[in-house]
């Protein structure tokens, strides 16, 4: 892994936008164009820099990839095709793998544990998967940059499952389906990072949360359930990741402490369903 180029005992994922090099979260600025270093953000005159090299800029361009981001967005629209076909057309999925995936109590309870995870990747229309998966495009490369692709990916699958449990406690009887609980544990992620990297809890990221939060409340058919519950599972698990304060995310691998946070949430959040759904069996 590359260190920071002003400290360079510190290992990092993160590089300015500006000049591509390798900065550690001391050092960085957070920006509406991304993530600058001192030289950059205008905290220090700017000193003069000659041609950048080949190899900066092929970083900068390599930190902007998030493959697991787009290969998300590309699973969910892949099974939402074949939803529609199998389905009444582009507006209204169904069929078999429609019916197999979707969450609902007493399905689980007879032994469908898998919902719990599969109705993550199912949506019930157009609206419903654009909106998604556009709230997935413009918040996931920015997360996955920081966290990493394994981290991500634990983050968002996790919150996938908490979301189902929490949509299990609010209505078991009612099928749900849809990435919105994953989607508000990557927000989670990101409000945790913010605060870590700035020191503020009102910032950009939690803007995007109480909004959200107050369509879930306000609009009728929103599983409010599911996306408080991969809200609180993103938080948890990127505080895990973190090592409860006593580091930052955005460092180093899984390790023991956030392996064992994850683990934590997915027992906690099969848990809950297995007691919420026990008795519709």
């Amino acid at each position: 892994m590359a260190t920071c180029y002003r400290h360079p005992d510190r290992e990092t994922g993160l590089s300015c936008s500006e000049c591509g090099r390798p900065i550690c979260t001391e050092c960085m600025t957070m920006a509406p164009v991304g993530i600058r270093c001192p030289d950059h953000a205008g905290n220090r005159p700017r000193r003069a820099m000659g041609p950048r090299p080949v190899v900066q800029a092929q970083r900068r361009v390599g930190a902007a990839r998030a493959p697991v981001t787009m290969a998300l967005i590309g699973i969910n629209v892949a099974v939402y095709l074949v939803t529609a076909v199998q389905g009444h057309g582009l507006n209204s999925p169904g069929g078999s793998l429609f019916f197999k995936w979707a969450l609902d109590g007493p399905d689980v309870a007879n032994g469908g544990w898998w919902r719990l995870i599969t109705a993550a990747f199912l949506h019930e229309g157009i609206l419903h998967i654009g909106l998604n998966m556009l709230s997935l495009f413009f918040i996931g490369p920015a997360v996955e940059q920081y966290l990493g692709a394994r981290r991500f990916l634990a983050i968002y699958l996790v919150a996938g499952l908490a979301g189902s449990a929490g949509a299990l406690l609010q209505a078991p009887l009612t099928y749900t389906v849809g990435a919105s609980g994953a989607i508000f544990g990557i927000l989670g992620a990101y409000a945790v990072l913010e605060w870590q990297a700035t020191g503020r809890i009102a910032g950009q990221a939690m803007t995007w949360i109480v909004i959200n939060l107050v369509f879930s409340f306000t609009v009728s058919g929103i599983s409010w359930g599911g996306h408080v519950g991969g809200l609180i599972a993103g938080v948890l698990g990127t505080l895990s990741f973190a090592r409860w304060g006593r580091g930052h995310a955005a460092y180093g691998r899984i390790g023991v402490v956030g392996a064992l946070g994850i683990v934590a949430i997915a027992a906690g959040s099969v848990a809950i369903a297995y007691f919420k759904v026990r008795g519709y069996a």
